[in-house]
């Protein structure tokens, strides 16, 4: 991991705009290149794409560097433009691209811009280091509407663009911590939304089964990924009455195996752990069947039935210890297409579903 390149946050590069802007709006200025404080305590330079000024405002771009992060702002442009104001306030708006938050929950109130307190911060101090008067910032990502599409703003509330986060200002290649900051919003969006019962999904396929099958509004389904343990450790200070828990066998399986986080690079494939539970439920494993969706697919509608809602159940079982039994957690199975598996717990609770073809509060006590 030490042979990775680092980057800079988008915040890092909102601040080291925002202060090439104030300069050459004070006086002229045109820097190649400017230096910003980082939150704990550091200097760094980030050269500047662009400068120039217009009509009454200074502006300045700098096109952010994520290292070797994969995300998706990495290469964008992040424009600052900076115009005098009537008081001695540094106010700051979202421009084209950044997004405005329209739900209880997240760090900025709904009806502000999405950028966060750290961030905020970081563009104050960078314009206090050179003026004490007030000036009205505006902070644009473009083309960030469009790149917001691929990250989870859409889910928490934030319209428009891209949110400017980040507590360090340096971005870290691989770190989870982003990916985990993000899932925490999810949650703090769901507690905000007085969400007493949500579903957990690990991704689109839980996701889509769970609104097809209860009718619930989007705040009640929460995109876990792979991160089922910290998610579930999270949950348990959110006051929830009840978790359903909606996916593939192929990732919530691993859970049986005591992988909580179920990436493929944290935890062994689900194959084996399915297999040795036909066996044990159903007398014999389907041979030949390298992915999970493929055992399940080898067998008779009777014993996919079965095997789907042993596997549930202990899947249950093994959440309900987990977060030490501080709400009821029911879980349903659902195949590649959505189709429905199998199920443990009494899934009523979410509202009326498809779910009655089969026994009511099914629930094998495993």
């Amino acid at each position: 991991m030490s042979d990775y390149r680092t980057g800079f946050t988008t915040g890092t590069c909102a601040s080291a705009a925002a202060k090439a802007a104030t300069l050459i709006l004070l006086n002229g200025t045109r820097l190649n290149s400017v230096a910003v404080s980082l939150p704990h305590g550091s200097i760094v330079s980030l050269p500047i794409a662009m400068i120039g000024t217009e009509r009454d405002a200074g502006w300045a771009y700098v096109r952010k560097d994520a290292g070797d992060d994969p995300d998706v702002t990495h290469g964008c442009l992040i424009t600052a433009s900076v115009r005098w104001s009537n008081n001695t306030e540094i106010t700051i708006a979202a421009g084209e691209g950044v997004g405005i938050v329209t739900k209880p929950g997240l760090a900025a109130p709904p009806g502000n811009p999405a950028i966060n307190p750290i961030p905020r911060c970081m563009i104050i101090e960078a314009i206090r280091q050179i003026i004490d008067r007030g000036v009205e910032v505006t902070i644009s990502i473009p083309n960030g509407e469009k790149l917001a599409k691929k990250t989870y703003n859409p889910k928490l509330g934030i319209e428009g663009g891209l949110s400017i986060l980040g507590t360090s200002g340096i971005v870290r290649p691989f770190s989870h911590q982003a990916l985990r900051d993000a899932l925490l919003c999810t949650l703090n969006v769901a507690v905000a939304a007085n969400v007493r019962r949500p579903i957990f999904v690990p991704g689109r396929i839980g996701g889509k089964a769970a609104m097809r099958m209860f009718e619930i509004d989007a705040e009640h389904v929460i995109e876990v990924s792979n991160e089922w343990g910290f998610m579930l450790d999270s949950a348990t200070a959110c006051g929830f009455e009840s978790v359903l828990v909606v996916g593939h066998p192929g990732k919530l399986a691993k859970i049986c195996a005591g992988s909580w986080d179920t990436h493929s690079s944290k935890s062994a494939s689900a194959v084996p752990t399915v297999l040795a539970m036909a066996e044990k439920v159903i007398g014999h494993a389907p041979s030949g069947s390298l992915t999970v969706e493929g055992v399940f697919r080898a067998l008779t509608p009777k014993d996919r039935t079965r095997l789907a809602q042993y596997v549930a159940a202990d899947i249950r079982r093994k959440i309900s210890e987990r977060v030490s039994h501080r709400f009821y957690v029911a879980v349903i199975l659902v195949d590649l297409n959505g189709t429905l598996l199998g199920y443990d717990g009494d899934v009523a609770i979410w509202g009326r579903t498809p779910l009655s073809v089969l026994p009511e509060s099914h629930h094998l006590g495993i």
